[in-house]
């Protein structure tokens, strides 16, 4: 995917004792690791591993009840606020728009009318413009900002706005046949408590489909961030927000009461002319670093060299540099007595140690009755 360029940024030469530096402290970072990739991806291109230890990961079963506080929610409204009313704020919904069309296609392969939906943390509504009336008959929109939902995106259903918290659902038990979110859940701090409402508020036998920021995205900003900041001022703060681990959204959906749980990844990586690039685009997403605890600045030779080592490490051949998204698609399905139901263990009549004598003997009646008739 090629993103829009903001400006052209020129390189600056890094030293050969720089290089060196930045070499041999990836080294020293990366084989303390283990790294990890999982899930279905949508492109393969090669690329470097991440340092695994500097991954700041939102490990929800290791706290009681999950509650964190790790993001400023008031520091994000007013970021959302600030790119909703950006003159060209849709040229930043590039990322927004493909992940959208993989939550809609999700929708549409359930096979279902849904009278009523919700989507959390709609933005724009950059899911509903992929979804007809057939599909969905009447459609609420949830998000922190107001500014986004006045921009709101064409649709087919009938849609009705309500500015609320994605933390705080302002709805009745067993309201909607469908719940979806895309690209918001990630900014949520209570992740499980979340996906309880959004289980509160949907109807025995509905559905959830989501998808969220997670595992190893931005991994090569985060680097290049870390080990230029190591070098220039002997240590390095977070500047990449912490993502959720791909393992531990089945057990949040598990926990939250969800069951016939489906969990995928898709790799998306965006081209963009160098790493200044990268940082205006996630501005212009409302996707800059909302945690309390991230380095408010950055000084000017730290970024440079970070911008140098982005270049050296995972420059492409036409001096391009890629940004890698890696989304989370998730569904759960709310309990309901007419779902199917696992077998009782110990009911199966055949094991698996006899799977090949039956298929042989399957096979032999086959020919049997071909010769037969």
């Amino acid at each position: 995917m090629e993103a829009p360029r903001c400006r052209n940024t020129q390189r600056p030469d890094l030293p050969a004792q720089f290089i060196l530096f930045y070499i041999i402290a990836f080294c020293l970072l990366h084989i303390t690791n283990l790294h990890f990739t999982s899930g279905r991806r949508v492109s393969s291109p090669a690329h470097t591993p991440a340092v695994g230890n500097v991954v700041t990961w939102r490990n929800m079963s290791s706290r009681p009840g999950g509650a964190m506080n790790v993001f400023n929610r008031n520091m994000k409204r007013k970021q959302k606020k600030w790119a909703a009313t950006l003159p060209d704020s849709d040229k930043y919904d590039y990322l927004r728009d493909e992940v959208g069309s993989g939550v809609a296609d999700r929708i549409y392969d359930i096979a279902r009318t849904f009278p009523l939906a919700l989507d959390v943390g709609s933005g724009k509504s950059h899911v509903a413009e992929h979804l007809s009336k057939d599909v969905v008959e009447r459609l609420f929109l949830t998000d922190i900002s107001d500014a986004s939902l006045r921009q709101k995106r064409q649709s087919e259903m009938p849609t009705h706005c309500v500015m609320a918290d994605e933390e705080f659902l302002p709805f009745q038990e067993n309201t909607f046949d469908l719940v979806f979110s895309s690209l918001s859940l990630h900014w949520i701090n209570d992740l499980p408590g979340a996906l309880r409402q959004i289980h509160r508020v949907l109807k025995p036998d509905g559905v959830f489909v989501g998808a969220m920021v997670g595992g190893e995205t931005l991994y090569e900003l985060r680097c290049s961030l870390q080990l230029a900041e190591l070098e220039r001022e002997g240590g390095f703060a977070p500047h990449i927000s912490p993502y959720t681990a791909v393992t531990d959204l089945g057990n949040l959906l598990g926990q939250a009461g969800f069951n016939m749980l489906t969990v995928d990844v898709d790799e998306i990586q965006v081209h963009y002319p160098g790493m200044f690039e990268i940082m205006c685009d996630l501005q212009g997403m409302g996707e800059s670093n909302c945690a309390w605890n991230r380095k408010a600045l950055l000084h000017r030779d730290t970024i440079l060299a970070a911008a140098a080592v982005y270049k050296e490490m995972y420059g492409n051949e036409d001096g391009s540099v890629p940004a890698t998204f890696d989304i989370l698609f998730m569904i759960g399905w709310k309990p309901h007595e007419t779902q199917a139901k696992p077998a009782k263990r110990g009911s199966a009549t055949v094991s698996f140690a006899d799977l090949p004598k039956v298929s042989r003997t399957h096979a032999g009646n086959k020919t049997d009755n071909s010769s037969t008739s």
